[in-house]
């Protein structure tokens, strides 16, 4: 199959979406943002062996790949609109290929994203989403803001994605029921696109939970000129990742829940007095929004172990070139 016959059977359609004027088929998409908004816009790119297993299910991968960015414009309190799809394909399989873009598609209708452009090519297989949101002007949610005082939240929990991929590459045993679980959370995580909007005008900063926490939190501190005081005991994590850490494996366990990423799950701080909106808002939303710290005026991350000892050592966050 050519390039121009994959585009036209797997990828071009006819806009959804008013906004877009011009799609896919031409040499760029013309889009047109609506009043009083802002555009925001982010890029990942997921590369096989680095980000996802070889052989992943083409229908999760085709999930992720979009759902990673719609959890950036979830940090930014945006509301995802528009999309760009690149792919460098080891061959054209269209049963690989429908199956992928089958996920996409599924995740971007949840979320009334309009694919408009992209690009395809041979070569070792490389994914990569271009996003563009719309946030009100002058309202998206930043990592710099976090003020001495201020709250630390997660939303869901973290440790999953890690853990799951570690039971995945032998590193570690769980029960089939459980891997699967946790299994879910690494290949098709949920994205926090409702949580994002309504975050905007209570958290004072946000940021994505792609990294690992102690990375991302990092961000955030060091972009607000801040440090945190965190409690382990406080960081919400699935029971079979609990089980680890109270065993042998604690070490493991501990990489997971503070640095293991892949969990796209938001880290934002808000003003203690927004902590009875914030708990409406978890209710609101069916999603666990827990306190695990304080932000505080001393520049470094402090993490207390369950006797409120501060931990030696913290893990290092992922490194795309560590």
């Amino acid at each position: 199959m050519s390039e121009f016959a994959l585009i036209d059977r797997f990828f071009k359609r006819v806009p959804r979406d008013a906004a877009v004027r011009i799609g896919i088929g031409d040499d760029a998409a013309v889009i047109t943002p609506s009043a009083g908004m802002e555009l925001a816009a982010s890029v990942d790119m997921l590369v096989e062996g680095r980000h996802f297993l070889q052989g992943s299910d083409p229908v999760r991968l085709g999930h992720k790949t979009l759902a990673v960015n719609l959890s950036d414009m979830a940090a930014m309190g945006a509301t995802p609109r528009w999309a760009l799809l690149a792919g460098a394909l080891p061959d054209e399989d269209p049963e690989w290929i429908a199956a992928f873009m089958s996920g996409f598609e599924a995740l971007a209708t949840a979320f009334n994203v309009e694919l408009v452009g992209g690009d395809t090519t041979r070569g070792p297989r490389n994914l990569c989403v271009t996003i563009l949101g719309e946030v009100p002007a002058g309202t998206a949610l930043t990592r710099v803001g976090a003020n001495v005082g201020d709250d630390v939240y997660v939303s869901g929990t973290l440790g999953d994605a890690a853990a799951a991929l570690a039971g995945l590459t032998s590193r570690t045993r769980f029960e089939a029921e459980t891997l699967a679980t946790l299994r879910l959370r690494l290949e098709a995580p949920t994205p926090r696109v409702a949580l994002g909007s309504t975050l905007r005008g209570i958290a004072t900063s946000c940021i994505d939970v792609s990294d690992g926490l102690v990375g991302d939190l990092g961000h955030i501190l060091e972009a607000s000129s801040a440090g945190a005081h965190l409690s382990l005991a406080l960081i919400p994590r699935h029971p079979a990742v609990d089980a680890k850490l109270a065993g042998p494996e604690r070490s493991a366990a501990l990489q997971w829940l503070l640095a293991g990423g892949d969990d796209y799950e938001l880290c934002f701080t808000a003003p203690r007095a927004t902590a009875g909106r914030i708990e409406a808002l978890a209710k609101e939303l069916a999603l666990p929004l827990t306190r695990i710290g304080m932000v505080r005026a001393e520049r470094d991350l402090v993490v207390d172990d369950e006797r409120g000892r501060p931990l030696a050592s913290l893990p290092r966050p992922f490194d795309h070139f560590g």
